[in-house]
């Protein structure tokens, strides 16, 4: 018979609720943080069970951005692969550089052995499925190429599975023998293997090779985003390729590696800006926290992303909370 077990935030002391959620998140998932957008009102449950070798779990919370670090990729014991269906409400994901944005029926995956996170800018409920990474493999050719790619749960083999699995979370609570829930979870991770297979050619052909030394550029830049001295020529030199054949590996891509290490640094001084805990500290400092060496050169690029300088963008944040 099926196992439940249940845990919830209500009712805690708010002194103990960040370090409760953080424990209950971590052992049902792999080590995490979160940062909730407000802890004073803040609140999350989470009701999991075992599909087999597989892993079940709803949960439920307010506001927040959960990060899964360098450190906790280091303190994770076991290669999993999460997969997160958006029952209610909306969270984006972002893993290797890419964002999905799920709505409610949508799915991603999510790889636990490389840094992630998610926001979630309002009450949610999602439910996550947790598949080690042998069995996901033995479906799915290269499923580490496929995070943070948004599957719609509206149409096709993803809107099949992601019927099934609300359809078998609701029958959960009510108890399936074991062969029925044996049953089940073959279904549904031949229905992941068919979800895969319906991507469009330019995404079902991310198990090359290239596929795989781009995402180990994009591992080696996210690591490194602080190091004023990353560049096109650092990083080939790093990843062992000549500068060309870097090139090359982005050319199929909406942006350049220039690009790419300029966008994802104004995001997260774009965070840091917005982040209490940073308020005490100037807009130069976390300029140069995320390489960049020159504030008006700072200055400049940011306006041009957000429309705003720095200054205001911090302003409107704090303003608007």
């Amino acid at each position: 018979m099926s196992h439940i077990e249940s845990f919830s935030t209500v009712g805690l002391d708010p002194r103990r609720k960040l370090e409760f959620w953080n424990d209950r998140a971590s052992e049902s998932f792999s080590p995490l943080v979160s940062e909730p957008t407000d802890i004073r009102v803040f609140n999350g449950a989470i009701t999991r069970g075992t599909l087999g070798e597989m892993n079940l779990a709803e949960v439920y919370s307010d506001a927040q951005l959960v990060r899964h670090s360098r450190s906790h990729v280091a303190r994770t014991k076991n290669a999993m692969f999460f997969l997160h269906l958006q029952l209610e409400g909306e969270s984006i994901s972002r893993q290797d550089g890419r964002e999905s944005l799920l709505r409610e029926g949508d799915f991603t995956l999510c790889d636990s052995t490389r840094r992630y996170e998610i926001v979630f800018n309002g009450a949610n409920r999602m439910l996550v499925l947790g598949i080690p990474s042998a069995t996901l493999r033995r479906q799915v050719g290269c499923p580490e190429c496929l995070a943070a790619i948004p599957m719609p749960g509206s149409r096709g083999a993803s809107g099949l599975l992601s019927q099934l699995l609300r359809k078998y979370w609701c029958d959960f609570h009510q108890g399936l023998d074991e062969q029925t829930a044996g049953r089940v979870s073959v279904a549904i991770l031949d229905l992941i293997g068919a979800a895969y297979a319906d991507l469009p050619q330019a995404l079902a052909d991310r198990s090359s090779l290239g596929t795989a030394h781009r995402i180990r550029i994009i591992n080696y830049i996210e690591a490194h985003l602080t190091d004023p001295d990353l560049t096109p020529t650092e990083i080939a030199k790093a990843c062992k390729m000549t500068t060309r054949y870097l090139h090359h590996l982005f050319s199929d891509r909406d942006e350049t590696v220039a690009r790419y290490i300029l966008r994802r640094r104004l995001e997260a001084c774009s965070r840091a800006l917005q982040s209490d805990a940073q308020r005490g500290r100037t807009v130069t400092a976390i300029a140069f926290d995320y390489g960049f060496n020159s504030p008006t050169h700072f200055g400049r690029v940011f306006r041009a992303k957000y429309n705003v300088t720095p200054r205001e963008f911090r302003r409107e944040k704090v303003a608007t909370a």
